[in-house]
């Protein structure tokens, strides 16, 4: 057998986060200060984190990285901001790398996911410059050390499908006898004015706390709210719906006007927790 492959190199080290270990876990760490990992750590079926670079959403993020009882293998969705390759790609083998350290692809989940759906098609394209979902893994590094995932980046404008996948992953993590965490990776509005972008934020946040994927998918279309990532997000509300989840709230929302001071031209971000 050919000998396995180093992990590509990150996308984004050096742009969205830093680019050495050392600064890298500088910047993780300050990320946690406004937000000490808690002791009673809340149990979560699905969540949603933001993905801009660290120095924008990352305090965004730790919100909920600080609070979740993080498991050991997660299924990450995230959004297809290049428009390359397939609609529905997953990575079934290897590793991603961050300057932190490479972290392991979850075959076996990713085969019962494959298995589960003919959507998910194996396509490293869709991965290969998608910044979404890599940014991700540093909070996870920091707090898990070791931890697997399954990478799906989500690019077909159909509603149908999210929720085919969205069951899926549900068939799938209902069977695991390991608990297995559903992230989807998402900003919100972008690149209008303070107030508009909190109008419109707060529309797909209601929906979200709603768990209610189908009125997600209405609101984001019906009035034009730049949420980069409300197909993942659309797909994993399916997925903890079916799970059974019965809670989702609110953590933390801010735009890049409260880092930058540019209230002209912000992007929104929230963290949101459903259990």
């Amino acid at each position: 057998p050919s000998p396995p492959q180093p992990p590509p190199p990150p996308a984004v080290a050096g742009s969205f986060y830093e680019g050495t270990p050392a600064r890298l876990r500088a910047q993780v760490e300050a990320c946690f200060a406004d937000h000490p990992p808690q002791t009673e750590k809340e149990h979560f079926i699905g969540a949603v984190v933001p993905h801009a670079g660290l120095m924008y959403s990352g305090h965004v993020a730790a919100a909920f990285y600080a609070r979740a009882a993080l498991p050991k293998r997660f299924v990450i969705l995230c959004p297809n901001h290049t428009g390359h390759g397939h609609f529905a790609a997953i990575n079934r083998e290897g590793a991603w790398r961050t300057p932190l350290g490479n972290v392991p692809i979850d075959t076996p989940l990713a085969d019962a996911l494959m298995a589960q759906t003919s959507l998910l098609v194996e396509d490293t394209r869709a991965h290969a410059r998608e910044h979404s979902l890599e940014v991700q893994l540093p909070f996870l590094q920091h707090l898990l050390g070791g931890f697997t995932f399954v990478p799906i980046c989500l690019g077909a404008h159909r509603y149908d499908y999210a929720e085919e996948i969205g069951r899926a992953v549900a068939a799938v993590v209902k069977n695991e006898s390991d608990p297995v965490g559903i992230l989807a990776s998402s900003d919100l509005n972008h690149y209008e004015d303070q107030e508009t972008t909190l109008r419109k934020d707060q529309l797909a946040i209601d929906e979200v706390t709603k768990r209610d994927p189908r009125e997600l998918w209405r609101v984001v279309d019906e009035f034009d709210v730049s949420m980069c990532g409300f197909i993942p997000t659309t797909t994993m509300l399916v997925a903890a719906n079916a799970l059974g989840a019965t809670n989702a709230k609110l953590i933390q929302h801010a735009t890049s006007g409260d880092v930058n001071g540019d209230y002209a031209h912000v992007v929104g971000y929230a963290s949101m927790l459903i259990s």
